[in-house]
């Protein structure tokens, strides 16, 4: 199933994605729900980030350009960072690079959405306690990392988090590819078994350390091939199981009221 959520007529509503068809459901998408005597076709709506995430966890570093570069032991505690709910924008909204600096970084990823609680479940059971996928780009300002290594601040902008177009809840997320077009350009194509922390040990490291809730998103990493991009350029992220997740970047607006 193709889980969305869209604005139409002032609005805000979540369906099940067929064809170009959006049915709409009442219900909380974790638990119970059920549809709706309504109906749109997708040309009618404007599509939103298809949840509102309860937290944002994401990966660094995760991908390798081959096999034969995956390293022979794991890190013993990978790099992982929070990202606000609040940098989440939805399918071709603007990318906002911040005020001070000319470019930032895209990241297209595979994005895991948490459907249960979990804490200290096993790698062989992690995959139970998934809702689904959607694609989300990573958007980082790198400018403003920290000297001592931390990164929230260039990860934690507004619209620093696309994520869309909607959540598959059937597919195997360890036979897919994460792609991303710059201005139609391919810039990145990896299968995700070229993952440094494969998806099931990832999820099951951070049950052992955090519970995992309902609505909690997971970014598992950005292929190599990410590049710095200005104003008016436009990333397409794309898992073909998934979609197509687009967006443009634009400068921000000054506040001639700031003052």
């Amino acid at each position: 199933m193709k889980f969305v959520r869209f604005s139409v007529n002032n609005e805000t509503l979540a369906g099940v994605l067929t064809d170009q068809t959006i049915k709409v459901i009442s219900g909380n998408i974790f638990s119970k729900w059920e549809y709706t005597d309504l109906t749109y076709n997708l040309g009618e709506v404007k599509l939103l980030a298809p949840l509102e995430p309860k937290h944002i966890i994401g990966i660094g570093a995760n991908f390798v350009t081959k096999v034969e570069d995956l390293p022979a032991e794991l890190p013993s505690i990978p790099v992982f960072f929070f990202k606000p709910t609040t940098s989440v924008i939805g399918p071709h909204d603007e990318i906002v690079i911040p005020e001070g600096i000319d470019e930032v970084k895209f990241e297209s990823e595979l994005a895991i959405v948490i459907g249960k609680e979990a804490k200290q479940v096993s790698e062989d059971d992690v995959l139970d306690y998934v809702f689904g996928y959607t694609i989300g780009n990573d958007v980082t300002a790198s400018q403003f990392f920290h000297e001592a290594g931390h990164w929230t601040v260039g990860k934690a902008f507004d619209t620093f988090t696309p994520l869309g177009p909607v959540i598959e809840t059937e597919l195997d997320p360890l036979n897919v590819r994460v792609e991303a077009y710059l201005n139609g350009v391919e810039k990145q194509n990896s299968g995700t078994e070229l993952m440094i922390v494969p998806i099931k040990k990832m999820i099951s490291y951070l049950t052992n350390v955090m519970t995992l809730q309902p609505g909690d998103v997971i970014l598992t990493g950005s292929p190599v091939g990410a590049e710095m991009v200005g104003e008016g350029n436009v990333i397409e992220c794309e898992i073909k199981e998934i979609g197509n997740l687009k967006n443009t970047f634009v400068k921000v607006k000054k506040n001639v009221n700031a003052y």
